[in-house]
């Protein structure tokens, strides 16, 4: 018996919100406290750096936690809790890098409170093989409406180019939001009974290394995925400031791959169901990797091409976030089935891993950067052509050698 359609939407609700939060929690807060609040552009940087790290660390736990938590729904709500009121701390501040460090660690953890057992509990939840991927697509289509409205509700109220009253907006949108979302959530999904035996985190990856080499495989092959991602995801705003020049466009570009993105999914979705999901996810990956291909041909000006390049590329965007998940629930299952509930270890892991990326892309991209001579003021033709490459090329070949890793992974459709 596959799931309802209700239970799909009432789970999904609370990515809406999250995503809401996310826009500005990552994007507009290191402006916010450089621009409005005071602090050095070095403080904000190594102190959001040292936060980041320090959540990075705690996700396995978090994962291990959930697991041995009698509830996942309680520890959403404690996650909730700590989330809203470390983003309420930081969009009404003080000027000092101690309450930045405080609160953004809080919001962080919080954060991943919710996240963690969030997506853990999508693995108990389905049923069969395709309820995985209709769990994870249903939650990231809420989750991309939610990127598009924390990118286009500040440009119809006039405070896109206002950090801190885009934070605060957001601030008063989630905080109206997602308690309700959550309420809705808490009370329609009916969480099922644990029986098997919860791991630690150790452990339990020593487990999975040692007896499934599919999840081994799966493991490098998401690492150099989410790095493909990251890397445009950093340089984005670079990309199209200093080698396209079009610096006012960078709201409507965003839109438009979010749209895509959410336009195709159903598509997708669809596909995995006659391909699976393994073939469905390498042929996104293949075809935005060919559309990403010209983006080093682009220069000054060659806005129409980045946009179709865009729209190409934003078409692979719900494969990339629902594909990958859904088959991480099947390895999830997998290990349930041996009496081992492994489930939250392995969500924790990771989340680890799509944070290490995010921060590996940063020391890649601003080391190569800073060694040939890239300055935001004058940057040299030489600088903007290993931008270029950067932003364009090097996520083609870490998607290559994803695609080659995901090849050794048996999907069972």
């Amino acid at each position: 018996m596959t799931l309802r359609r209700s239970t799909l939407i009432y789970y999904a609700l609370p990515a809406f919100s999250l995503a809401m939060l996310g826009l500005p929690l990552y994007i507009y807060l290191p402006t916010f406290y450089t621009q409005y609040v005071g602090l050095s552009t070095l403080e904000v940087g190594l102190v959001l750096f040292f936060a980041r790290t320090l959540d990075l660390i705690f996700d396995p736990l978090i994962g291990s936690l959930s697991d041995r938590f009698a509830k996942r729904k309680m520890m959403m709500l404690l996650g909730m809790l700590t989330l809203l009121t470390g983003f309420l701390a930081l969009s009404y501040p003080q000027a000092t890098w101690t309450w930045l460090l405080t609160f953004s660690f809080i919001a962080y953890s919080g954060w991943s409170l919710m996240s963690i057992p969030y997506l853990a509990l999508s693995a108990e939840l389905a049923k069969t093989y395709h309820d995985n991927t209709r769990l994870a697509s249903t939650r990231e289509l809420f989750t991309i409406v939610g990127l598009v409205s924390a990118l286009v509700i500040p440009y119809l109220l006039n405070t896109a180019e206002n950090a801190q009253a885009t934070i605060q907006l957001m601030l008063i949108i989630v905080t109206l939001t997602l308690p309700i979302l959550f309420l809705i959530f808490y009370k329609k999904i009916e969480e099922p009974q644990r029986l098997s035996k919860a791991m630690g985190f150790i452990s339990g990856l020593k487990l999975i290394w040692t007896h499934d080499p599919d999840a081994r495989s799966l493991f490098l092959a998401f690492l150099s995925n989410s790095l493909a991602n990251a890397l445009p995801a950093t340089l984005f705003l670079f990309f199209v400031s200093y080698v396209l020049k079009t610096p006012e466009q960078t709201g409507a570009f965003l839109i438009l791959y979010f749209i895509s993105g959410l336009c195709a999914l159903p598509v997708w979705l669809y596909l995995s169901k006659i391909w699976g999901k393994k073939k469905t996810w390498i042929s996104s990956m293949v075809f935005a990797s060919l559309a990403f291909s010209f983006v080093p041909l682009l220069g000054s000006g060659d806005t129409f091409y980045f946009m179709i390049i865009t729209l190409l590329s934003g078409l692979c965007l719900g494969a990339d976030m629902a594909l990958p998940a859904a088959i991480q629930a099947d390895i999830a299952q997998k290990f349930e089935k041996t009496g081992n509930s492994l489930t939250g270890v392995l969500f924790g892991f990771w989340a680890m891993l799509t944070k290490f990326s995010l921060a590996l892309a940063v020391g890649i991209s601003f080391g190569i950067l800073g060694l040939v001579g890239f300055e935001p003021t004058l940057p040299t033709e030489n600088a903007l052509n290993v931008l270029s490459f950067l932003y364009g090329m090097a996520p083609v070949i870490f998607k290559t050698l994803a695609i080659f890793l995901i090849y050794k992974y048996h999907d069972e459709a």
